[in-house]
């Protein structure tokens, strides 16, 4: 029987295009994480399905990534001042306090956060790390001095906040910084919601993160998104790189 063979030219079947999808639009909607009054035990379950997501996903890489150039430029006669904003259950800190004690750096995280049963379950998490103290900090206006701390985080946070208020979170990690600041997020795509949806509904049964992450993907920004929000937060020296698994990080220095 003979084969079947396409008709078409070797240059045609290479200009054959698949449509295009549109861009996913941004949605500002209240999170379940973002209210107040939580069952401890559905919040606690609901912190590690996001620790589980920031190190499977990439995102604690990212910021430990960015980490050593800035570390590097910090005074070395004395710890290293670190201010976690939206801290959640401290997983960065962890993992920054890990890796330092590993290349002998001592440092001092501050983890804040602006919700009291979170900053409940950071303090449950970190409690062996004595070089953490805890804050109950509004991201988007921190009560402390400027130049107040070497580094500033944000890893997995930016995308609760509508753009007026992502501005305010970056100007006030500029403000505190002596050195720098690295911020993390998850990008806005299409194919991320797709996979966030997925994930949520495979890996666990929490309710609150089944609604949550795919709503984090709607909230989120894109790069370029991110780069106008550090434009008009006056941040003009930032260098904002794609990250694994639809992640993004924003780094700047003063």
């Amino acid at each position: 029987m003979p084969s079947r063979t396409d008709d078409r030219s070797p240059t045609a079947r290479r200009a054959i295009r698949w449509p295009s999808l549109p861009p996913l639009p941004r949605r500002d909607a209240e999170e379940l994480l973002d209210q107040t009054g939580h069952d401890p035990a559905e919040l606690a379950a609901n912190l590690d399905d996001i620790r589980k997501v920031n190190r499977l996903g990439g995102g604690t890489r990212t910021t430990l990534r960015e980490l050593p150039a800035l570390l590097a430029a910090a005074p070395t006669d004395r710890p290293v001042t670190v201010l976690d904003l939206a801290t959640g259950s401290g997983d960065i800190p962890r993992a920054l306090i890990d890796r330092c004690r590993r290349h002998g750096r001592a440092v001092q995280v501050v983890a804040s956060d602006a919700s009291p049963e979170i900053l409940a379950e950071a303090r449950r998490h970190l409690a062996a790390y004595p070089d953490v103290t805890f804050a109950e900090y509004d991201a988007r206006a921190v009560p402390l001095p400027d130049r107040s701390v070497d580094v500033v985080l944000c890893a997995l946070a930016l995308h609760h906040f509508p753009p007026p208020e992502a501005v305010a979170v970056i100007g006030e990690m500029a403000r505190l910084a002596r050195v720098g600041c690295v911020l993390n997020d998850i990008t806005r795509s299409r194919t991320g919601l797709a996979a966030a949806w997925v994930a949520s509904r495979v890996a666990t049964r929490n309710r609150l993160t089944h609604h949550d992450m795919p709503l984090s993907v709607r909230r989120a920004y894109t790069p370029s998104e991110l780069r106008a929000l550090l434009t008009e937060a006056g941040v003009a020296n930032a260098a904002v790189r794609p990250g694994w698994l639809f992640r993004m990080s924003a780094v700047w220095t003063r």
